[in-house]
């Protein structure tokens, strides 16, 4: 803050979003892209694409969507470059309780229910529950209440030491598991709420009592990452799947994602059943 003349002037902090020519060039650079492999895969000259990553020329709409597809940004990201264009965001984003995603919104219930007597859930971009079957809440015993109060994020519940942690047999790898993960998605989408989990994630202690399996599971060590987790059932095995909206063209519908965990066991798979019967 100064004074002219008399007269008090504030100075705004308020940051401009980037020009559209900037943001592209993150993401081909975030993409591991020279500007010669983004003009081969949008079928355009390179000098194109250094006109418009300097500036010197501007992209039609039609030409941000395309590249966008071509460097396989996010529904989310992509509006963000439009409106960097000038132009309006051209993916609707609803509410997941929103009408127009009622079809989308029953058919995650019809995947979830159907997994049953198996856990499922549903989760968001930021790995925020948004659905689960019956079969997660008996896995959940022990947590922390203020981990299973709304808005529960999965991953923290999962690497918690008041949250799943102490249970989980093969902690030290489903916990490197967790984050590569984790680091992987950062890097994809450029999400700060990502970045910001996960560095909170990796921060977190490690649980008191010894990792009992720390290296890979006997009949998994060249397939899958186990979930090895110690119930009031019993100890369970799991590998777990991901589905997404592959079609998707609502932003939050591109962002949804159901892990669903099967049995990596025949044990699991009849404790599983007799503790939840059709």
């Amino acid at each position: 803050m100064g004074e002219i003349a008399g007269r008090t002037t504030v100075r705004s902090t308020t940051r401009r979003a980037p020009p559209v020519g900037e943001l592209l060039r993150q993401w081909r650079r975030r993409r591991g892209f020279s500007q010669l492999d983004l003009a081969c895969e949008a079928d355009i000259s390179t000098r194109h694409v250094s006109f418009l990553e300097t500036g010197r020329s501007l992209p039609s709409r039609s030409m941000v969507i395309h590249l966008a597809e071509r460097l396989d940004i996010p529904l989310r990201e992509r509006n963000k470059l439009l409106v960097a264009a000038g132009y309006a965001p051209v993916y609707p984003e609803h509410r997941l309780d929103d009408p127009a995603l009622a079809a989308a919104r029953n058919a995650v219930d019809l995947v979830l229910t159907g997994h049953e007597p198996y856990p499922a859930l549903a989760v968001d971009r930021h790995w925020t529950l948004v659905a689960a079957n019956r079969a997660v809440t008996p896995l959940l015993a022990g947590a922390a209440d203020n981990l299973l109060r709304s808005p529960v994020n999965v991953l923290r519940l999962s690497l918690h030491p008041a949250g799943l942690a102490p249970r989980i047999e093969n902690f030290s790898q489903w916990r490197g598991h967790v984050l590569n993960r984790l680091a992987r998605q950062v890097d994809v989408s450029a999400d700060p709420v990502l970045t910001s989990l996960h560095g909170e994630l990796k921060a977190l202690p490690m649980p008191e009592a010894p990792d009992q399996m720390a290296g890979m599971v006997e009949g998994h060590a060249d397939v899958v990452v186990p979930l090895r987790l110690r119930t009031d059932l019993g100890l369970l095995s799991f590998f777990s799947t991901t589905t997404v909206f592959g079609t998707a063209v609502d932003v939050t519908l591109s962002e949804l994602a159901i892990e669903a965990f099967f049995p990596a066991d025949a044990a699991t798979a009849e404790v599983l059943r007799r503790a939840l019967p059709p």
